[in-house]
């Protein structure tokens, strides 16, 4: 599982970083998720090996326009690419509303069906090899954060424990080394009590703008990385005001809290430049991070990767300069 940062600006994007996007991928190769969408995406995308036409869905966390206004443009592209299959968009319910306005006015005709969820109602999403919650923050408007979780992780039977239940060998087995339940002597049977899984499902949740960490703490139970905005440092937080956004010292502290072994800050202010040496930088983040968190900290950047093994542990991958 890959998480590939396609924005990491706050507000406004900057000459080192657009504004809000993160592709996530099954793997290399196959399917993946689109968590938000500023204004530049799809130009992003380009400098990438993303594929439109293998994009499983897009999700919204929020109505602000760093991280919705390249959504049409995104849905113009996959169609003139050719895309027919349908596409999954999850979002609050004024994304459907103001994406039927822009495409009514200017006439965008999609080839493929966009079909809509509303983030509002939290809704729980299955795909074929990922399951997907969603999880109400506090910002000055409606937000999300989504979890991802991996299914379809690899498994044998628990022979013993089958035996030891009297389930007789045979379909029944079979049913539930496929992971569906089923009825034994009038009873439910669910496949994942009879299974041994070779590794933890992999989890990694995704959160958009939120001044309250803290809501994540049962979506972030199991989970390997979390994925937070830190927009501000604790100084420029006090001097902002109630802006429904956090800082660093905040989210670290909160990942130490619930014991997560990865933490991944984003969407930082452009106040806050690469170059370490002004003040401020984002170095102020990251020292301020690393004072209260033990775990393995990571400030992205515009085309930072990160792959997220089997055994659940996090390495920021090498990449070639965008082309």
């Amino acid at each position: 599982m890959n998480l590939l940062f396609l924005g990491t600006s706050a507000g406004v994007p900057t000459k080192q970083r657009n504004v809000s996007a993160i592709a996530l991928q099954e793997s290399k190769g196959k399917g993946w998720y689109l968590v938000d969408c500023g204004e530049g995406t799809q130009h992003q995308v380009l400098h990438t090996r993303l594929s439109f036409h293998s994009l499983k869905a897009i999700l919204i966390t929020h109505v602000h326009g760093d991280h919705c206004y390249g959504l049409p443009g995104i849905l113009a592209s996959a169609a003139m690419g050719g895309r027919t299959a349908p596409l999954t968009l999850v979002a609050p319910k004024g994304i459907q509303t103001w994406l039927e306005t822009t495409c009514a006015v200017t006439q965008l005709c999609l080839p493929f069906a966009l079909e809509f969820i509303c983030a509002d109602d939290l809704p729980s999403i299955e795909f074929e090899n990922m399951a997907v919650e969603t999880s109400a923050l506090s910002h000055r408007v409606p937000c999300y954060a989504y979890t991802f979780t991996e299914r379809n992780v690899e498994a044998a039977l628990d022979v013993g424990k089958l035996d030891r239940h009297g389930i007789p060998r045979g379909p029944l087995w079979g049913q539930l080394k496929q992971g569906r339940e089923v009825a034994f002597e009038g009873k439910p049977l669910r496949s994942q009590d009879y299974l041994l899984f070779k590794h933890a499902p992999r989890k990694v949740v995704i959160a958009g703008d939120n001044d309250q960490p803290e809501l994540l703490a049962q979506a972030c139970a199991g989970a390997q990385v979390l994925v937070h905005e830190a927009t501000y440092t604790e100084a420029m937080a006090e001097k902002a005001g109630e802006v429904g956004h956090s800082y660093g010292r905040q989210v670290a502290a909160f990942a130490e809290q619930v014991g997560l072994p990865h933490l991944v800050l984003t969407h930082f202010s452009p106040r806050y430049p690469l170059i370490s040496h002004t003040v401020p930088s984002i170095a102020d983040i990251q020292r301020e991070a690393q004072s209260v968190y033990s775990g393995a900290l990571f400030l992205a950047q515009d085309f930072s990767e990160y792959h997220l093994d089997k055994a659940g542990h996090v390495t920021e991958q090498t990449q070639e300069p965008p082309g």
